[in-house]
């Protein structure tokens, strides 16, 4: 099976392999970028190299995506954005994203999510994709609400970080609220 190489104004999403390990480090092994993960930084690489073995393992049995976002302008990989709890069958999966904090604040994370939904929606035919988040994780909660997702609930003590269990929000956005996002964006 081919990973799928998507593209964006800005962003190349493309499959993580080796040669990405270092810059994955850099990203994860950041506080602020983990604060609102939910798991704790890395403090080794081969940590960072046993993660990006499981985005194959993962992509291979058809249980996840993970895209690595390189900006077009330069080649730099600033962060990942992925398919997480993938159900073909079940039609569903739920997003997740992180971005080095350099490239926080300039829309890179809203615009690979779309894209990562139109892949989900019209390429892969899901009908639900999901979005898991701190409470407290504002910039994740207002960019998602903006996109149409809906925020359904709070998952109780649902993430464990830093030796302590965490509350967590769950959104989702349906196939239709899709087509009208898409909708929207087409008049603008």
């Amino acid at each position: 099976m081919i990973f799928p190489v998507l593209e964006t104004t800005r962003l190349r999403l493309i499959q993580i392999g080796p040669e990405h390990i270092d810059a994955l480090f850099g990203i994860l092994s950041k506080d602020e970028v983990t604060e609102y993960y939910g798991m704790d930084s890395l403090q080794d690489r081969h940590i960072a190299e046993k993660m990006v073995s499981a985005f194959q393992v993962g992509f291979e049995a058809q249980r996840s995506y993970r895209w690595g976002l390189e900006l077009k302008e330069t080649g730099e990989f600033i962060g990942t954005i992925g398919l997480n709890n993938l159900n073909l069958g079940s039609k569903k999966s739920e997003v997740g994203y992180e971005v080095h904090p350099d490239f926080w604040r300039r829309g890179l994370a809203k615009e690979a999510v779309l894209e990562v939904l139109r892949y989900s929606f019209e390429e892969l035919g899901l009908y639900r994709m999901g979005a898991v988040t701190y409470p407290a994780n504002d910039a994740s909660n207002n960019m998602l609400t903006k996109l149409g997702f809906k925020q359904e609930g709070t998952l109780r003590g649902y993430l464990f970080q830093r030796g302590t269990s965490h509350d967590a929000l769950i959104f989702s956005m349906l196939e239709p609220e899709w087509k009208a996002l898409k909708e929207s964006i087409r008049k603008l």
